[in-house]
């Protein structure tokens, strides 16, 4: 094996030195790569945070797709519910003039029920037989149960005019009371369905501050991942350049090294055979190197 180069005090000093820094700065290096190993693993785990906070947003968001569906179908149905209200009020409107027009149809002897006639007859003769009146008074009375049996006869021979009336006026009657219940009827759907969709647009708004809530999550969570991601670039710069510091000092001390058996080859060229002094002195000064380093021991 060729001896050793051999460096000067200076070059020794200053090998030592930058040994030292090597030192240094691995264990610089060793240190970044821990941390930038945990700030990584830090990364992975908010990543992960963010995969979860997303896809918990998408239950939500498809709720409130449905909420919103939900909500538009029930304008459409508050359109229909409030066109069948004003359906139906019309109707009420038509049937009151309807029953209007049926009552002024019927003339108001008509409307005189034979049985009311003969209980007013009935009445008056119980009158005329229980009080003594004066001749003009009963004169009078006589007159006036003559013209009530009169108008019973005619009532009698109205009853089947005066049915088909009041069947007609019954059947007018019904139309409106019907009319009526159909208008309250849509009236309270319309009311009920306009109260459902004001809950589902109570559920949306909900369901869109929850999704608001995750929305703001991520984003913070994206600033988190964000600042680490650029401290792990700001280490891994930081270990680039203390590697090209390392490879300088490494080439730098190979230069020197090569640079010294340049020499020692061409002093040992230009001088010929090394003398027996050169060869004890360079074996002298290889072996108290050898010693520093701890490579060999002496034996006692």
């Amino acid at each position: 094996m060729a001896p050793r180069a051999l460096l000067s005090d200076d070059e020794e000093r200053e090998d030592r030195a930058e040994r030292e820094k090597l030192r240094v700065i691995d264990g610089k290096l060793r240190s970044l790569f821990d941390r930038r190993e945990e700030l990584i693993d830090h990364v992975r785990k908010v990543s992960s945070e963010q995969k979860a906070i997303y896809d918990r947003r998408q239950a939500p968001q498809a709720e409130v797709e449905r909420l919103y569906d939900e909500h538009n179908a029930l304008g459409r149905r508050i359109a229909e519910v409030r066109n069948a209200r004003e359906a139906a009020r019309k109707k009420v409107e038509e049937a009151i003039v309807h029953v209007r027009e049926v009552r002024l149809t019927i003339a108001p002897g008509e409307r005189v029920r034979p049985d009311q006639i003969r209980r007013e007859i009935a009445e008056l003769e119980l009158r005329q037989q229980t009080r003594a009146l004066p001749l003009d008074e009963e004169n009078k009375l006589i007159a006036l149960l003559r013209q009530r049996a009169q108008d019973l006869k005619q009532a009698e021979a109205r009853t089947a005019t005066v049915a088909a009336h009041q069947q007609k006026l019954k059947e007018a009657e019904t139309a409106l009371a019907s009319a009526r219940e159909e208008f309250e009827r849509t009236g309270n759907e319309l009311a009920a369905t306009k109260a459902e969709r004001d809950a589902k647009m109570v559920a949306v708004r909900e369901k869109l501050r929850f999704a608001g809530e995750l929305i703001a999550s991520l984003r913070e969570k994206g600033r988190e991942r964000a600042d680490l991601i650029s401290k792990v670039d700001a280490m891994g710069r930081e270990m680039d350049e203390l590697e090209r510091e390392a490879r300088a000092l490494v080439s730098k001390g190979r230069a020197r090294r090569d640079q010294a058996r340049r020499l020692l080859r061409t002093y040992s060229h230009s001088r010929g055979p090394p003398s027996e002094e050169f060869l004890a002195t360079t074996a002298e000064a290889q072996l108290e190197e050898l010693l520093k380093r701890g490579k060999i021991t002496l034996g006692g």
